[in-house]
């Protein structure tokens, strides 16, 4: 996916540093050929770029790499990952932090070293990279999973707090193979799956007139999709004078986890507002009607939004 991302930016004419540590998928040992084989390229079509090897533990070093070789740093896109695949019980702790260090820290520790350059120059655009693992969860990557989906949280706050210096920040949760997919992904799947079908979605979201911000897609095999939350309407669960019980939650639990005309909330205010609701709802009616059951009396009353 690095290689598809430097080669389609230099072909269009941005200044490239690659970056690669040159291990291995597990991230054991390091080599300066998989960057210089890249750079290569594109200085062999008439492109412009520089290689970079340091770990994205030491983000800092990356960002001095585009300073000192093009006077800026537009774009950033952190897609540095390895892989300690285990069932959950097997994690060691060597397994899970090596995991969260590369993909969420690191990811972190890149876009914190380019950001007042951003910030300074009022131009920013930044691509968080997730998983579909992060997203739904998957068997043998508890440790993946986790740090895929704190790469989501992290890239949501950054567009938040980046908006008003025109720093975009979004993330894609990409299939393709890769040095990264190829153990897990049969050859047939490989090739269907060429990151050639990714790079297009990401150099979109770094252009200039783009003003995609704070979303999120999947993309893969020419295909691309955007994701968003959902939420159900839920249900009221206590009265003003009466009691939140496990009994209420209970007989409550159907209209809990019922989506129908579910809500899209896409800010934080717009997920407390519905707390506020429930809350001016409860105190306006009073004690809400209670149903009379076997095991005692629950809240019915619904919220209305």
């Amino acid at each position: 996916l690095g290689r598809a991302y430097a080669l389609a930016f230099a072909e269009r004419g941005a200044s490239v540093v690659v970056n690669d540590l040159g291990g291995d998928f597990k991230g054991y040992g390091k080599s300066s050929s998989a960057a210089d084989k890249v750079v290569n390229e594109i200085r062999a079509k008439g492109g412009k770029a520089v290689p970079n090897y340091d770990s994205v533990e030491d983000g800092e070093k990356l960002v001095k790499t585009a300073l000192e070789a093009f006077g800026r740093i537009d774009i950033v896109i952190n897609n540095a990952g390895i892989l300690r695949d285990r069932s959950f019980v097997r994690i060691s702790d060597e397994d899970w932090d090596i995991i969260h260090r590369i993909h969420l820290r690191g990811s972190f520790l890149v876009t914190r070293a380019a950001w007042n350059h951003m910030k300074n120059q009022k131009f920013g655009r930044i691509i968080m990279t997730s998983s579909a693992a992060g997203i739904y969860g998957n068997f043998g990557q508890a440790n993946y999973s986790a740090a895929k989906l704190g790469v989501l949280g992290l890239s949501n706050t950054i567009a938040i707090e980046g908006r008003k210096y025109n720093i975009h920040c979004n993330t894609i949760a990409p299939t393709a193979g890769s040095r990264l997919t190829q153990t897990v992904m049969p050859q047939d799947l490989i090739d269907a799956f060429k990151p050639e079908y990714v790079a297009p979605l990401v150099v979109w979201l770094c252009h200039e007139s783009c003003m995609e911000n704070g979303s999120l897609f999947e993309v893969g095999a020419g295909w691309i999709g955007k994701l968003r939350w959902e939420r159900s309407l839920g249900a009221i669960a206590r009265g003003r004078t009466q009691p939140m019980t496990a009994e209420a939650v209970r007989d409550k639990w159907e209209k809990v986890c019922d989506f129908d005309n579910a809500s899209k909330p896409r800010t934080i205010q717009e997920s407390v507002t519905v707390l506020n609701d429930a809350l001016s709802q409860i105190e306006s009616q009073g004690d809400v009607s209670m149903n009379s059951t076997s095991s005692g009396s629950v809240v019915s009353s619904s919220v209305d939004t």
